[in-house]
């Protein structure tokens, strides 16, 4: 039976539930389509984890995934957590150390630094620690909030759920050492990576640019990321893909291009620190324009080890001519006004370009 609209309006707005449960946080909440740097982000108390914390809605992750940043404060520790939606943390700044555990007694403690990356089986208690007395360590949290919030829309039943999926987390004792499992196709399938600047990538023609890259299956989860690194002097081949793709820049200075057919290119210069988040199926091109290689890690919802199908994050297209039915445009479809803005960049500050010429001959 229907309730009286005084019974009802209040409900009837329209608003997402993760929107409101966010509004009562207390926090606050940027919306935005580019961070510059993650690290100078205001914050403010988060009574719930007990550090300090500001969401991050990216307008191009549509609801596919959501974002936070959190502080520690010097040589203290968050409050205890476990939830039912996943979650990828990259570490901004700091050193730490985080402790796992289920109610089956399950229980492990790993250490983390500026640029470690690791994901949280679903479900599992945590807590964060920070290792320094003098200084905050920070993070960057991205996760499937928004599709959970909004499902269930009920945050005591999230963050009490009752069960350890032990498939996911059962007190193993290499869980988190670093190790992992390699597979076909430039996949690691890990847990823990000790410093995402500097772990080692493989080569990803494809994409042009002589750029490298590593795809990541991390805790058993239906979220994802992968690791890509272009030379100096060099721009990768314009693509798109699905929603929440949250593109961190981790090392390096460029720019990225990003823009829909027959739309205006938008522009956004970039840095170590920045995150922007392409809108579902918007060409995007990144340039390196720095004096060192540039790297990027975009934590995801839809792995391949556990698809969920191309509205998300499916990648099996990215590296394909858009005339064969991919989802990128080749050097030699590009518009020429393209290589011209990039090897303009480079002659500002003194340097040319690294690209190959033979890159723009049609294979």
């Amino acid at each position: 039976m229907a309730k009286p609209m005084t019974q009802t309006e209040n409900v009837m707005d329209n608003i997402p539930y993760y929107d409101k449960w966010q509004q009562g946080e207390g926090i606050p909440i940027i919306k935005t389509f580019f961070v510059q740097d993650l690290r100078k982000v205001p914050v403010a108390h988060w009574d719930r984890i007990g550090g300090e914390g500001a969401f991050i809605n990216m307008e191009g992750a549509e609801g596919a995934t959501g974002a936070y940043v959190c502080e520690i404060a010097a040589g203290k520790n968050l409050k205890p957590q476990r939830q039912i939606y996943e979650e990828m943390i990259y570490v901004l700044k700091g050193r730490g150390a985080t402790t796992i555990w289920n109610d089956k007694g399950a229980k492990q403690t790993f250490e983390w630094q500026e640029g470690s990356l690791f994901a949280l089986p679903l479900n599992a208690w945590h807590q964060h620690f920070n290792g320094q007395g003098s200084e905050p360590a920070r993070f960057f949290s991205v996760n499937s909030m928004p599709i959970v919030f909004n499902l269930f829309h009920n945050a005591d039943f999230i963050f009490n759920v009752p069960y350890d999926f032990t498939d996911r987390f059962n007190g193993e004792p290499d869980y988190f050492s670093g190790k992992g499992t390699a597979h076909t196709g430039r996949i690691w399938d890990t847990n823990f990576i000790a410093d995402a600047r500097n772990f080692k990538l493989e080569e990803w023609k494809e994409r042009g640019g002589g750029g490298t890259n590593v795809m990541l299956e991390m805790a058993s989860g239906s979220m994802a990321a992968h690791i890509s690194e272009f030379p100096i002097g060099t721009y990768k081949k314009a693509h798109r893909h699905g929603p929440g793709f949250n593109v961190i820049i981790i090392k390096g200075k460029g720019f990225s291009l990003f823009w829909r057919q027959g739309e205006p290119i938008k522009r956004y210069d970039w840095q170590d620190g920045s995150v922007f988040t392409p809108p579902p199926m918007m060409w995007h091109q990144h340039f390196n324009t720095g004096a060192t290689p540039a790297r990027y890690l975009p934590p995801r919802l839809g792995g391949i080890k556990y698809s969920l199908g191309e509205q998300f994050g499916d990648i099996t297209k990215v590296d394909k001519d858009v005339k064969a039915g991919g989802n990128q445009i080749e050097y030699w479809d590009e518009d020429p006004s393209i290589r011209k803005m990039f090897e303009e960049e480079l002659a500002k500050s003194g340097t040319t370009t690294r690209m190959n010429p033979d890159f723009y001959k049609k294979k």
